[in-house]
């Protein structure tokens, strides 16, 4: 069931909220029991024979968070350790059987050039996010960290169905304490209008802006992936066209799961905060897909020694970290090679920062940070072409486009606007006009790539926007946050919430996935 559904719009929330506070008035476990079995149902709705998997996955963690949580009050020993280690290496060969099992024997196959063959493994919707929620519950377990062991609240933690499928990934600290106050069971109406109001943003994100803009960037992607050419505008106009489909999409998802969850009195943690505003790749890194940064930096990235062991291991560290992360996004060579270059650009950003420093050379100046941001968004944008390319072949074929390997075309109107004189230098330059192979040959296009930045680098974004209310755990209010689109409860901020449901929800094309449920 998606968000963006007019099953789950009309008639699975309602119901839900609905039900919700009506039992909370009675009993909040009750309650909480109805809005665990709600999350299991939406679950379900996809395949109700996953259902199994995750009650499994369930019961297993919680049985071995109490046992580890009560061995944490042991001196530490080699026993403590390995039940951690059995733990989570069941968690991960559970996900590796389901998201990488097809993927180790294809290439196994291509490797050794056999001829075996297995039917394919159907991966199951969500497993790497409650696998991860939960490998984080046992970690903290082992370490003390973990006070409350609610079965209830802890099966509302991994199942609760605004995180469920595409995230954010929840820290057990940040979400049983909610479920257990009394507040989040009383009905309250500013939670409700906030809520929607996030929710309404999130939708029009991801209905009018990121499905907006996805058939542009699907048909330059499946032009090279049928083995056509593309033109240097064709490939930087398809390559542009799904990053900020990706962005939309993914910035639209966390914005409806923080606001369906604050209709439920509960906060959700931050997840995306304009990365494309980012002036290194590390910021990038603090502003994109945030709470799985945060899993891969304190469950990863510190565990493989961190910063701890000096300059080169770090930089190992935080390569392996980005190759595993991207691994994590995809079972494919293409993933793997996306982790690959996020690692490497962080560990030439953290290179360039301690050379910065040795040196004492100025930093902060108003071109450095221009030519930061320009250098930080190029490689962004190269990297995405491996994310979102079908095969190593057609990732290649599109950066070697972008690079003109195949020339420039350029739109007849573009080129009926310029002087004569300019055409013919065009023309001997091997700037010609005519149809373009891809979808850029109206200028329509462009206009719309320039908004769809325009509103990514300039536009406040939606935590600033709804500044006043709190909007997520981790939000820190600045006194000029949203600045005149700063959202306040009343009959204006009630049009702008209509107006942006009804944009989204009247559209009638057909009902897209999130580009994050494939991971």
């Amino acid at each position: 069931m998606l968000f963006n559904s007019s099953e789950f719009i009309y008639l699975y929330l309602p119901l839900v909220l609905v039900g919700f506070f009506w039992l909370a008035r009675s009993s909040h476990r009750i309650a909480a029991v109805w809005l665990a079995a709600a999350s299991c149902f939406f679950y379900g709705w996809w395949n109700p024979v996953y259902l199994g998997l995750l009650g499994a996955s369930i019961a297993f963690n919680y049985s071995m968070g109490i046992v580890l949580a009560g061995e944490s009050c042991r001196p530490p020993g080699e026993r403590r350790r390995m039940l951690l280690v059995f733990a989570v290496a069941a968690n991960l060969l559970l996900l590796g059987y389901f998201k990488y099992f097809n993927f180790f024997v294809d290439s196994a196959r291509i490797a050794f050039d056999g001829n075996w063959h297995f039917d394919t493994i159907v991966l199951p919707l969500g497993i790497s996010f409650f696998t991860f929620t939960q490998i984080a519950f046992l970690v903290d377990a082992w370490r003390g960290e973990a006070k409350e062991f609610n079965f209830v609240h802890y099966t509302l933690f991994v199942t609760y169905f605004p995180h469920l499928i595409a995230g954010p990934v929840l820290h057990h600290r940040e979400m049983m304490p909610q479920f257990a106050r009394a507040a989040t069971y009383r009905l309250d109406w500013e939670n409700i209008a906030v809520g929607l109001a996030i929710f309404g943003i999130g939708i029009f994100k991801k209905v009018v802006l990121a499905d907006g803009i996805a058939p542009h960037a699907n048909a330059a992607f499946l032009t090279v992936e049928n083995g056509q050419a593309l033109s240097l505008l064709d490939a930087w106009g398809g390559a542009l066209a799904y990053t900020f489909q990706l962005y939309f999409d993914f910035s639209g998802y966390s914005d409806m799961a923080i606001g369906l969850s604050r209709m439920f009195g509960v906060n959700l943690p931050l997840n995306f905060d304009s990365p494309y505003k980012a002036r290194s790749i590390s910021d990038f890194w603090r502003r994109w897909h945030m709470t799985l940064s945060r899993f891969l930096r304190d469950y990863l990235y510190i565990a493989l020694g961190g910063n701890r062991k000096g300059p080169w291991r770090r930089h190992a560290n935080l390569f392996v970290t980005m190759v595993l992360g991207g691994l994590w996004h995809g079972a494919g060579w293409t993933f793997v090679v996306w982790g690959a270059l996020h690692g490497f650009y962080l560990m030439v950003n953290h290179a360039w920062r301690w050379l910065v420093a040795m040196l004492g050379l100025r930093r902060g100046a108003r071109i450095g940070g221009v030519l930061g941001w320009a250098l930080t968004f190029v490689a962004v944008v190269l990297a995405w072409v491996f994310f979102r390319a079908s095969s190593f072949d057609a990732a290649l074929s599109m950066l070697a486009a972008m690079a003109g390997a195949n020339g420039v075309i350029l739109p007849p109107d573009w080129l009926n606007a310029l002087h004569w004189r300019l055409v013919r230098a065009g023309a001997e330059l091997g700037i010609v006009g005519g149809a373009l192979t891809g979808q850029f040959a109206d200028s329509g296009v462009w206009l719309n790539l320039l908004i769809l930045t325009m509103i990514a680098l300039f536009a406040p974004n939606t935590q600033q926007i709804m500044a006043r209310y709190n909007p997520a755990l981790d939000f820190c209010s600045r006194a000029d946050a949203g600045g005149l689109l700063r959202f306040r409860i009343g009959a204006t901020g009630l049009c702008v919430t209509v107006l942006l449901l009804a944009a989204a929800l009247t559209r009638g094309d057909a009902i897209s996935e999130f580009l994050y449920f494939q991971f």
